[in-house]
């Protein structure tokens, strides 16, 4: 994967990271009232946001692994991993990005009128969510450049397999094969002689 697509998907991913690593300090933070202060004043878009982060996140999780899985397929063999970056590297630049983000979007909320907090405190309490949150970015931003991003050019070289394996799938799924039923040979009928019953 070229550096370009590697920091696109990196920022892309560590959006959606920033605000469960905002969610998790809220947890840590503000324990059972977590809920009520996030979904109240200049929070209330909060849910929306993490539920959509969330649920993209997850597809795109499900549209990998399916890339995986159909690229060995079509290729037969486990598909050759890409090098891999280094994960410090990647943690490191993830936690940054994130509390950035973090920060940012506090500040904004603090503007829209919720209660001020000092800026160590909103360092620290962004640092105690979104490191956790960062290292589990980061091996999925890895795992994305090691085996997806090979998967993905296994696939696109050859559309017309992938699409013909799709299609196949499906019409198995929708219409098995029938299975043949052997029919009673009739010379094995003249084998058995045909006798009544004893007197």
């Amino acid at each position: 994967m070229s550096r370009g697509r590697l920091a696109a998907l990196g920022v892309a991913l560590g959006l959606i990271a920033s605000q469960a690593g905002h969610l998790l300090t809220y947890q840590v933070r503000y324990g059972a009232a977590a809920g009520q202060i996030q979904s109240a004043g200049a929070h209330a878009y909060f849910p929306t946001v993490v539920k959509t982060g969330l649920g993209l996140f997850a597809v795109f999780v499900l549209l990998s692994l399916g890339a995986v899985g159909t690229a060995r397929l079509l290729a037969g063999r486990r598909v050759e991993s890409a090098p891999s970056p280094s994960l410090l590297r990647l943690v490191a630049l993830l936690f940054c990005f994130q509390l950035g983000c973090y920060v940012v979007q506090e500040t904004v909320e603090m503007a829209a009128g919720a209660p001020a907090t000092s800026a160590p405190a909103l360092v620290l309490w962004g640092t105690v969510g979104q490191l956790p949150v960062a290292v589990l970015a980061a091996m999925v931003l890895r795992w994305l450049a090691v085996r997806v991003a090979p998967a993905v050019a296994e696939i696109l070289p050859r559309p017309d397999l992938a699409i013909r394996f799709a299609a196949d799938t499906v019409a198995l799924v929708l219409s098995p094969p029938p299975i043949a039923i052997p029919i009673a040979d009739p010379r094995l009928d003249r084998a058995f002689t045909r006798r009544g019953p004893p007197l």
